[in-house]
């Protein structure tokens, strides 16, 4: 398994074309996971939101149930079956791309998560902020807006860098309806070259280093807003 590793890395991906895939599959994952991310938290906090609308009122109350069924259905079922039922049995068949399709049920299954955590943070913000805007003579959804939410998104964001991070993991997955991200990289250089072991090794330290970037962005995120907290 380890005989002539290197040589078998530079035969793979310098003087093969792993290093293209690789290149190729990467652009997928980054484009899947910042464009879900980023559906997500639009979705999310349309839901966080309705979610904690004093339910004292119809409208309140009708919101409050559509949030929670569809946060409790969303995160109740497997990604893979989202995404299975999303491309195969519902937009598939429609003419839909799998990027799109991709990117969308990704959003969707994201949103569900970043929903909890927006609505986390909408209930960390102090009572008051609320209670101000009001008899400042703002509306319910202008001082949800203009007072509310700045702070709520500010205390969530290193909860949104963790987010991310565990998009570019789940993209792994992503590769089921077609999408050509890294892991489906490794399985075409893979079936290519008829080694598992160096492709996947190589692709788990991508994965890695990935990961350990996008950790270190939502450190330095963090060290940022407690600087500024402290001004």
């Amino acid at each position: 398994m380890f005989d002539q590793f290197f040589e078998r890395v530079y035969d793979q991906f310098i003087a093969g074309d792993g290093l293209e895939m690789l290149k190729t599959g990467l652009g997928g994952t980054l484009l899947l996971a910042l464009s879900a991310l980023v559906l997500g938290i639009v979705l999310g906090t349309v839901f966080a939101v309705m979610k904690v609308i004093p339910g004292n009122t119809v409208v309140g109350k009708i919101c409050n149930t559509v949030a929670t069924v569809y946060i409790t259905v969303i995160r109740g079922i497997p990604l893979v079956v989202l995404l299975l039922l999303g491309y195969f049995g519902i937009f598939g068949p429609r003419g839909w791309n799998e990027m799109p399709v991709g990117i969308l049920i990704f959003g969707i299954n994201s949103s569900a998560y970043v929903a909890e955590i927006m609505r986390s943070g909408i209930q960390a913000v102090d009572k008051g902020q609320m209670e101000a805007g009001r008899s400042l003579g703002l509306p319910y959804r202008a001082s949800m807006v203009k007072i509310v939410l700045p702070q709520a998104i500010k205390n969530i964001l290193p909860a949104l860098g963790n987010e991310f991070i565990v998009l570019i993991k789940e993209t792994s997955v992503a590769g089921f309806i077609s999408i050509f991200e890294l892991t489906r990289a490794g399985r075409a250089i893979v079936s290519k070259h008829y080694d598992a072991f160096v492709p996947y090794l190589v692709l788990a330290l991508v994965y890695l280093v990935l990961v350990l970037i996008a950790t270190g962005l939502v450190h330095l995120l963090e060290r940022w807003l407690a600087k500024s907290d402290n001004r």
